[in-house]
């Protein structure tokens, strides 16, 4: 089996690699959408799904080998197809919303999803971002869908029977359907969600079929009829039958809308009159054209699949939740009031996890589309009178911080313009001195935070600790962003006080942050591998670090470089022991750090994943170097286990593809960015025109470590790359070695940016 694959990968990489310059013909065939569906509830290698989709496109298709209602709605070592679903899942612990499925089936007529199950195979099962195939064995049917970003092209491949279906399942919790024979043609609704959503939430569907009905049926709740053609009921669902001759193909256009039946209908246009092979090529060029911004030369197979894997996951979320009408016009339902309105609105991120790398990601390469999503933030602060912090596709409850002030300061202090920063701005200063219609939503724990200057222990608000720290990175945010747009200092200069609030959770006693309680005690007892309870999804070992702002200030508080970088050590060579007595069990988190072989470095979970690369700040830039190449090779495969945890919107993905690049943004809004690269040459196509080439000819295996960095000519001593100076066009180039070398990046001013060192 493993010689099998490796002469496969090889093959990959040989045909999909150019011949002179070695870079990447048509990067779309070396994703793997299955890369990290090999995952459960107790533990996760991914916890994704296949996402048959364009880039952010606003349906995403998968097979569905789960229940109905099920989070895990396709795991790699299912053996069932129980339909193909339209999908617009981020995660399996959000859930799902505007979901229905169709599933072709043969010989008896049924409709239960339990039976017209099929068993397949994997080895019978082909996986692209533009293109998916299946043999479903128990009908011996061949299904394929191919994307567009409102619409999917499906194709069914029957044997020659009397008895072809293709079932609609329209699911339970208020669904219509609605049959039309003479047009060949169903339409209906489904209204099932996991929350977010208003009371008139509806998502609207319509299936064209090109060949006319032999039968048609409706569900009701449990039971089939022949003799109408329309319900409306908890379950609704159709089965329209044919007849088939041997590998005659049926082909269905399908489409759905958030917005009305007749939005449904424009948004098939799409498909217009192109056959299934127009859109599958269609699908994939669009696929080529985002991926190809990124050119690598030189690494694995392996590594150059796992690469583009994890950029296409950093191109799904935010999705598109907005359509174009009848005149062309950007037009949204609004999951904030329910109202039809104009404009951009994008969806199902949440920025706790993605602040830290997808958003600074976006502003690199793809700062157009994040301007509309920008735009979108507005619409949404307008419509619901706070931002998202966790939206799906409205406001959910779920995490702790404020760090839509990191999105939105990064996207304009990096050169996103077009939307109004003005009415962001003033809905930042909103979220930050407010608690919101959620504990999720503005600031839980406001008040005591804005007068005691940290959240305390003893109040009855889990996760203190941990909301503590992300406001203070949320509020330097906030100060950034006020400087640039020429706020009042004394407005400024209040969240420039606060970004230091990171200070009063510090105990000198253990060198680590702990809660504090109203009296200004901290708590005890104090157990540093307790998860949970004071921090999110994590411990002290994991929190402690979370000043992305002022590294500096808290290299201070520890007792300067030294034992600063004695802690971070420390976190690699401690045994991976935990205390889950918090949670009450081990959750999934917790397991997938004790099975790394890292200590207590969890990158399966978003808090710790910048904490790789402080040892620039400590002018120890070459252990940056060992452990990112370390996490990069041990961590990541373009396989279905090939994540170490969440992949979570494209924000584990983006560290991947920022840490095989070369740099990382540990500090969104600031402009740094800093690392060392995987590959022997990257070429980065930003949007402006220009390019940013990464090189790196002596890169190996063994040689992993900065030797000198030379930028557009010129000897580069700094452990930071500047993005305002990359969107200006760069030529990078990096000698590597296989010895780190202990004299460069070393001097105080080689470091990257803390407030405490800074230029007020």
């Amino acid at each position: 089996m493993n010689k099998v694959f490796t002469t496969f990968a090889a093959l990959v990489f040989l045909l999909c690699t150019g011949a002179a310059k070695g870079q990447i013909a048509e990067p779309v065939e070396l994703v793997n959408p299955l890369m990290g569906t090999d995952s459960k509830p107790s533990l996760s290698n991914g916890n994704t799904y296949p996402a048959i989709a364009l880039p952010w496109g606003m349906n995403f298709w998968m097979p569905q080998t789960g229940k109905m209602g099920s989070g895990w709605a396709y795991q790699y070592s299912a053996d069932k197809i129980r339909g193909f679903k339209q999908t617009h899942q981020p995660s399996p612990w959000m859930n799902d919303y505007g979901q229905f499925a169709l599933m072709p089936i043969t010989g008896r007529l049924r409709f239960e999803e339990d039976d017209r199950a099929s068993w397949f195979s994997h080895k019978a099962e082909v996986a692209k971002p533009y293109y998916y195939q299946v043999y479903l064995a128990d009908h011996d049917v061949v299904t394929e869908i191919a994307p567009t970003e409102r619409a999917a092209s499906f194709r069914f491949t029957f044997p020659r029977t009397d008895s072809a279906y293709v079932v609609l399942d329209a699911l339970d919790k208020g669904s219509y359907v609605k049959l039309l024979p003479q047009e060949n043609k169903i339409v209906g609704y489904t209204t099932r969600n996991s929350g977010g959503v208003p009371e008139n939430f509806r998502n609207y569907f319509v299936l064209q079929f090109d060949k006319p009905f032999a039968s048609t049926n409706i569900y009701k709740d449990k039971e089939l009829v022949t003799n109408v053609l329309e319900f409306q009921g908890n379950h609704a669902g159709a089965v329209v039958g044919f007849k088939t001759r041997k590998d005659e193909q049926v082909n269905v256009r399908v489409a759905s809308s958030f917005i009305s039946p007749e939005q449904a209908e424009l948004n098939l246009k799409e498909i217009g009159n192109d056959d299934f092979e127009a859109v599958k090529q269609k699908a994939k060029t669009a696929w080529n054209k985002e991926l190809s911004r990124i050119q690598i030369e030189g690494g694995t197979p392996d590594q150059q699949r796992t690469f583009y894997s994890c950029l296409y996951r950093s191109l799904l979320f935010p999705r598109k939740f907005y359509e174009l009408d009848a005149a062309g016009n950007v037009v949204h339902y609004s999951p904030y009031n329910g109202q039809v309105l104009s404009g951009y609105l994008y969806t199902d991120t949440g920025f706790w996890d993605t602040f830290r790398s997808l958003f600074p990601f976006l502003n690199l390469m793809y700062p157009s589309v994040n301007a509309q999503m920008q735009a979108g933030l507005v619409n949404a602060y307008k419509e619901g009178g706070w931002l998202p912090e966790w939206a799906s596709p409205g406001y959910r409850n779920v995490m702790v911080g404020n760090n839509s002030a990191s999105v939105v300061a990064d996207a304009y202090l990096k050169g996103g313009r077009g939307y109004d920063i003005n009415t962001l701005y003033e809905a930042l200063v909103h979220g930050a001195n407010n608690a919101g219609p959620l504990e999720a939503v503005g600031r839980a724990g406001v008040q005591y935070y804005n007068k005691l200057g940290y959240v305390p222990y003893d109040v009855k608000l889990n996760e203190n600790a941990a909301r503590t720290l992300e406001y203070a990175y949320d509020d330097f945010a906030i100060y950034q962003l006020g400087k640039a747009l020429h706020k009042p200092a004394k407005e400024v200069n209040l969240y420039a006080k606060r970004s230091q609030n990171y200070r009063n959770l510090f105990d000198k006693q253990t060198g680590l942050m702990r809660g504090k309680n109203q009296d200004g005690k901290f708590q005890a007892p104090f157990n540093p591998f307790k998860w949970g309870d004071a921090f999110t999804e994590g411990n002290s070992w994991h929190y402690t670090w979370s000043v992305f702002h002022d590294v500096q200030g808290l290299m201070n508080l520890m007792g300067g470089p030294k034992p600063f970088v004695a802690a971070l050590d420390t976190v690699f060579t401690l045994a991976p022991v935990f205390d889950a007595s918090y949670y009450g069990s081990v959750i999934h988190e917790i397991r997938e750090m004790q099975i790394a072989h890292t200590g207590n470095y969890a990158h399966g979970n978003q808090p710790i994943q910048h904490m790789i690369y402080l040892y620039n700040y400590a002018g120890q830039p070459w252990k940056t170097q060992y452990w990112v190449r370390e996490t990069m090779n041990r961590l990541y495969l373009p396989t279905p286990d090939g994540y170490c945890g969440d992949e979570d919107n494209g924000q584990t993905s983006a560290w991947y593809v920022f840490s095989a690049l070369g740099f990382y943004p540990v500090c969104p809004a600031t402009d740094q960015l800093l690392g060392a690269p995987l590959f022997k040459k990257a070429t980065l196509r930003l949007e402006n025109g220009k390019e940013v080439v990464l090189n790196a000819p002596a890169n190996s295996e063994a040689n992993r470590y900065i030797r000198s960095v030379i930028v557009n000519g010129q000897s580069y001593a700094h452990n930071w790359l500047s993005n305002n100076e990359l969107q200006k066009g760069a030529t990078v180039d990096f000698d590597m070695a296989a010895t780190p070398n202990t004299s460069r990046g070393t001097k105080a001013e080689d470091a990257p940016y803390s407030f405490s060192k800074a230029k007020k």
